[in-house]
């Protein structure tokens, strides 16, 4: 059942253009110079194609919670999202969100000078200015009560968020959100999945971060459990 993700009215794009691509199950938010929905519709439409045609001659790489290898012949994206299932502990459709919002906003940079596309709370940003990123943590009274600071100096940046208590994604822990700062959107994701499985109480905030920051290519983490916090890595906090 498709769920109106409410919170895509509260961003402020400046002076991007924003606009919506679905496709199945895959539900896009992008900002651009300017509309690019054809272009983004039809990058979709192909990287689905190869993950969809990889689980067809594959089927336990859909299910399995558990790091999957592939060959150096499977497409690109599909490499991404096992490297980034075997870096973080986790099976590889845990890093499907942000695999497929970096390919899309890759792609549409050789047409666009800043983008960011968001794929469920999973985000790839270029932007040439500072941004800040608000946490949304459902029913905790830390949710939207700040956001992270980001400088990336033009270069492309991805903060992935996952959570026990929102949404419809399995997770094994019980964290209201997990955000991780990464240069890889699949990386970020997968990571953010991992660590959220760790969570199974306020008390184990600290002992994620510690498993967390391990995981190669992080570079920040946010946990949010209930009236808990945890910060860790090279992010600015601000308050909203």
């Amino acid at each position: 059942m498709y769920e109106k993700r409410t919170y895509r009215d509260l961003i402020n794009v400046g002076d991007l253009v924003a606009f919506g691509v679905s496709v199945k199950e895959t539900d896009l938010w992008i900002c651009a110079d300017q509309v690019l929905e054809s272009q983004a519709k039809e990058h979709v439409f192909k990287i689905r194609g190869y993950i969809e045609s990889y689980i067809q001659s594959y089927p336990g790489f859909l299910k399995t919670l558990v790091p999957w290898v592939v060959d150096d012949l499977s497409p690109l994206i599909v490499r991404e999202m096992a490297e980034a299932g075997i870096r973080a502990s986790v099976g590889p459709m845990a890093a499907v969100a942000g695999a497929v919002a970096e390919s899309v906003g890759k792609a549409l940079l050789v047409v666009s000078n800043e983008i960011i596309v968001e794929n469920g709370g999973d985000i790839f940003i270029k932007l040439n200015r500072p941004f800040t990123y608000s946490v949304f943590a459902g029913k905790s009274p830390l949710s939207m009560r700040f956001g992270i600071r980001l400088d990336s100096g033009g270069t492309p940046v991805a903060v992935c968020t996952s959570s026990a208590t929102i949404g419809h994604s399995f997770s094994a822990g019980k964290a209201d959100a997990v955000c991780v700062v990464s240069h890889s959107c699949a990386a970020a994701d997968a990571a953010a999945t991992s660590i959220c499985n760790q969570v199974t109480s306020e008390k184990e905030i600290q002992r994620a971060i510690d498993f967390g920051k391990r995981i190669d290519g992080v570079s920040a983490i946010v946990v949010i459990a209930g009236e808990k916090m945890g910060i860790w890595g090279n992010a600015e906090i601000v308050p909203l």
